[in-house]
C-alpha cells in the first residue's frame, strides 16, 4: 500500500495517545484525520498540547468525542488509546465496519477469555473478537501482523521482557522455569491520572515496588513465553515505580539449559551472543549491546529502540539479561506505529526514525 491513509486515534489526551499524535503527524504515509477526547471535545491540538503549535495542522484539528460510526467513515485505520474494556466497546463495531484497528489496551492481548477475567476481574467484552486479534509485537508476529486487521499491541512491561527472553527460550539455552523478572518504571507508565500515588510529592526521591506477586501483565508475559517454550511458564515479576518521567530497564534472571548449561560462563555467554544476533542481528529497532555496554533508559528515551545486554554470572552460573526501552514509545505508541507500518506495507520504520 503506497497511498496515504487516514489515521484515527481514541483516547487521545493520554500519555501514550500524545506519543501517538506526535509520531503520526511526522508520518510521511499518514494523514491524521481525527482524535477523541470527551474532556478536551472541541479544544485543537495545539490548544491541549503546545508541543504542537508549530505544525498547522495541529491548529487545525479538533478533539472530537468517540464516535465509531463516525470514526469508521473517517479513517482506514484507528488506535485504540483507551482503558481495558473500553477499548473493546469500540473495536467491534470498528473493525465489523472494515477498518484496521490496532488497541493499546489489554483487551485483546491474551488468547483465553477465563484468564482475562481472572486477571482483569470481569468478562471479557468481546469474546468473539480474540481469535483474530494478532499480538502486535513485531520481532516475533511480523508475519502473522502483515495480513492482521485487528493488532493488540503489547504491555509495555511485557515488551521489555518478551524480545530478550523469547529467542533464548525458543533456542533451548535457558529453562522455562524460575524465570525472574525485575522492572523499573517512570511514572507516566501509570497513565495520565490525578491519584495520590502518583503526584510529585509521594514519587519524587522515591523508589516503590507495587502489584506484588500478581501484576496483571503476568497474565501476558506466562502467556507469550508459554508459547516461545512450548511449555507451561512460571514467571516472578516484580515491577517498581521510580521517579523519572518515562523509561523501563529490566532485569531477568534465568537459569541456564542445555548446552548453555554444559560450558564455561565465557562459551555460554557467545552461546546468548550467537543466539541474539542470529534473531536480531538485522531488526531495526533491537540494539544488540556487545562488550562492556549495558542498557540505559537515557539512550532510548523517545526513540523506539530497545536495548539488550547478556551476562552470566559464574559464582552462582545465572543467566543475567537487560534491557532498556521507552514505555511510550517502544512499549505503546511507537510499536503500535512499527506494527501499522508492517500491517499496511509502509517501510517499517517510516515516521519512527
Amino acid at each position: 500500500m503506497n497511498t496515504i491513509v487516514k489515521a484515527a486515534v481514541v483516547g487521545a489526551s493520554g500519555y501514550s495517545g500524545e506519543e501517538l499524535v506526535r509520531l503520526l503527524l511526522g508520518h510521511p504515509c499518514v494523514e491524521l484525520a481525527a482524535v477523541t477526547s470527551r474532556q478536551f471535545a472541541g479544544k485543537t491540538l495545539a490548544e491541549v498540547f503546545p508541543r504542537f503549535a508549530h505544525d498547522a495542522r495541529a491548529r487545525r484539528i479538533k478533539f472530537v468525542e468517540p464516535d465509531a460510526a463516525e470514526l469508521a467513515s473517517t479513517a482506514d485505520v484507528v488506535f485504540l488509546a483507551l482503558p481495558h474494556g473500553v477499548a473493546a466497546q469500540f473495536a467491534a463495531p470498528l473493525a465489523e465496519a472494515g477498518c484496521r484497528v490496532i488497541d493499546l489496551s489489554a483487551d485483546f492481548r491474551l488468547r483465553d477469555p477465563a484468564v482475562y477475567k481472572e486477571f482483569y476481574g470481569h468478562d471479557h467484552p468481546a469474546p468473539g473478537l480474540l481469535a483474530k486479534a494478532v499480538y502486535g509485537l513485531p520481532e516475533v508476529y511480523r508475519e502473522q501482523i502483515k495480513t492482521a486487521r485487528l493488532i493488540a499491541a503489547p504491555g509495555c512491561y511485557p515488551t521489555s521482557v518478551l524480545i530478550p527472553t523469547i529467542p533464548l527460550l525458543r533456542a533451548g539455552l535457558v529453562q522455562p522455569s524460575g524465570i525472574i523478572a525485575s522492572s523499573l518504571s517512570g511514572v507516566s507508565g501509570a497513565g495520565r491520572k490525578t491519584e495520590l500515588e502518583y503526584l510529585f510529592c509521594e514519587c519524587n526521591e522515591s523508589l516503590r515496588p507495587y502489584s506484588v506477586p500478581r501484576h496483571r501483565h503476568l497474565s501476558e508475559l506466562e502467556q507469550e513465553l508459554g508459547a516461545a517454550a512450548g511449555t507451561k511458564v512460571g514467571v516472578l515479576f516484580v515491577p517498581h515505580l521510580v521517579p523519572v518521567n518515562r523509561g523501563i530497564l529490566t532485569t531477568l534472571y534465568l537459569r541456564p539449559a542445555g548446552r548453555a548449561a554444559n560450558t564455561a560462563p565465557h562459551d555460554a555467554v557467545e552461546q546468548l551472543r550467537a543466539c541474539y544476533h542470529q534473531a536480531y542481528g538485522t531488526e531495526p529497532f533491537v540494539q544488540l549491546l556487545d562488550g562492556s555496554a549495558l542498557p540505559d533508559t537515557k539512550n532510548v528515551v523517545g526513540t523506539n529502540y530497545i536495548q539488550i545486554a547478556w551476562r552470566v554470572d559464574p559464582r552462582t552460573g545465572t543467566v543475567i539479561v537487560m534491557s532498556a526501552i521507552d514505555n511510550l514509545v517502544k512499549g505503546a505508541a511507537g510499536q503500535a506505529v512499527q506494527a501499522m507500518n508492517i500491517m499496511l506495507g509502509f517501510d517499517e520504520q517510516a515516521g519512527l526514525k
